[in-house]
């Protein structure tokens, strides 16, 4: 097995690691038994949370006060389900070309921060969408600029808002 022979210290044996489809790992994340699709299809369920997530890159390290900063906001009330994904970029993937695979991010940036918030209801949805959208303007100085990028599978509807009545823009981050 690939992850016994380049990280040993793991331990882990073929039974520690489940394969899976990514409609099974989709499940997986959102917390739903694998065997069980039908619950992505019913939008009204009571026992499912809500979320708003965001995307951003960094290009270059970000100074301790900025992720001390970014951690105080983790200490809000809002944040009380929220993380931050940090997914790191480098190692091989800048030898990569853009046209080779359809994935342009690899070049230049050292991770991915994604920020997720999770709540249960409808009532207080705005509440939690606020932090959010506060944090990532926090992580305006130190994230991707002149164009901001953002992963651009993730559904944002944030992005490509004009202020001319809610329009949206298809943007190719």
């Amino acid at each position: 097995m690939l992850l016994q022979i380049k990280f040993p210290e793991l331990g882990l044996a073929r039974e520690d690691c489940v394969e899976m489809s990514w409609i099974q790992s989709t499940l997986y994340v959102a917390g739903f038994p694998i065997e069980s699709r039908e619950v992505l299809l019913n939008r009204s369920d009571p026992g499912v949370r809500s979320f708003k997530s965001k995307s951003d890159y960094v290009q270059k390290p970000t100074p301790v006060k900025g992720l001390e900063g970014m951690w105080r906001r983790l200490l809000e009330a809002e944040a009380a389900a929220a993380a931050v994904l940090l997914m790191p970029y480098g190692g091989r993937m800048p030898e990569i070309g853009e046209s080779a695979l359809p994935f342009p991010y690899r070049g230049g940036n050292l991770f991915e921060v994604a920020p997720v918030v999770y709540w249960n209801g409808d009532g207080d949805s705005e509440r939690y969408v606020d932090w959010i959208r506060r944090l990532q303007r926090y992580m305006t100085p130190y994230v991707s600029s002149s164009p901001r990028a953002a992963y651009f599978n993730y559904r944002d509807l944030d992005i490509g808002v004009n202020g001319d009545g809610g329009k949206t823009a298809i943007l190719g981050c």
